[in-house]
């Protein structure tokens, strides 16, 4: 008995020692995702979350925003300002190049204003007028081939002063419109034009033009003023029935020579190339065609 109060009597006098708290655990809340609640309950609980919010509309939960958005009647979007969406629906728009192939569009459609590229191939095509471009001033590159186009509007390119390749092929083209004065390449083969469909001075002031194709079509004689920077020039399959010494060369100056042509094509025209050698004393090659 005496051992048991001494042994009280310490145990009363040592320090309690405060037990380790539990380690902290995150709470996890575990969710049952019930496929049978129905709609009414949902819209109960957000009407009950609703009351909260004043009159002004601020304070608004997540909960209640939420079944704003979900009620078309309460929605306030404002129409959007994108002009350029339904062209960009239309075709395919990317990174400043859109192309509008194969989509029998019949005419240009509205273009973002920074279109660098547009490719409106194999479409209905029919008439390009001057307020088409009007805007946009950015465009390097323009190809509508395969089109029905009769008719372009006088000035239809006059502001496209970065244009530097221009496709009409296959077309239905009877005349040239004013080409902007930067184009590297113009190609119109396979139109209806005649030689009086291009000014005298069409291609003169033209510094930077290299690739000039022009077949198929019905010209009656070789384009004049063609300028010093031609490398290539297609002429074939026309009704071109003469030509002169001065057509590519300088009938006085005789020391002429063209030194960046590389390639005349003329075959398919009535005309016999052997007859007028002389028109041909500047070039480094003969131009394919027929000599006899």
């Amino acid at each position: 008995m005496e051992t048991l109060q001494a042994t009280f009597f310490l145990f009363a006098f040592v320090p309690l020692v405060n037990p380790a708290p539990p380690l902290q655990q995150e709470s996890v809340q575990f969710y049952e995702y019930d496929t049978d609640v129905s709609m009414g309950s949902l819209t109960q609980d957000y009407e009950m979350q609703s009351k909260d919010v004043r009159k002004d509309g601020t304070n608004v939960s997540l909960d209640t925003s939420l079944m704003l958005q979900s009620d078309d009647s309460q929605l306030d979007v404002p129409p959007t300002k994108d002009t350029n969406l339904p062209t960009c629906l239309l075709c395919v728009c990317l990174s400043g190049s859109v192309y509008c192939e194969e989509i029998d569009i019949e005419a240009v459609p509205p273009l973002p204003k920074e279109t660098a590229y547009l490719y409106a191939r194999f479409n209905k095509i029919k008439r390009i007028a001057a307020s088409d471009f009007a805007d946009i001033t950015t465009l390097r590159r323009i190809d509508f081939s395969g089109n029905r186009i009769e008719e372009i509007e006088d000035g239809a390119f006059s502001k496209l002063l970065l244009l530097e390749e221009l496709s009409l092929a296959e077309n239905r083209l009877v005349k040239l419109p004013v080409l902007p004065p930067k184009l590297t390449t113009f190609n119109a083969n396979q139109n209806r034009i005649k030689s009086r469909g291009i000014k005298a001075n069409a291609f003169k002031k033209l510094t930077n033009l290299a690739y000039l194709y022009l077949g198929h079509n019905a010209l009656e004689s070789v384009p004049l003023n063609l300028p010093e920077s031609l490398r290539i020039l297609h002429l074939q399959y026309n009704n071109i029935t003469s030509i002169t010494d001065d057509t590519f060369c300088k009938s006085n100056n005789t020391r002429y020579i063209r030194t960046r042509m590389d390639e005349i094509r003329m075959e398919g025209n009535p005309i016999v190339l052997a007859k007028h050698i002389n028109a041909f004393s500047c070039l480094r090659m003969l131009p394919v065609g027929t000599y006899y």
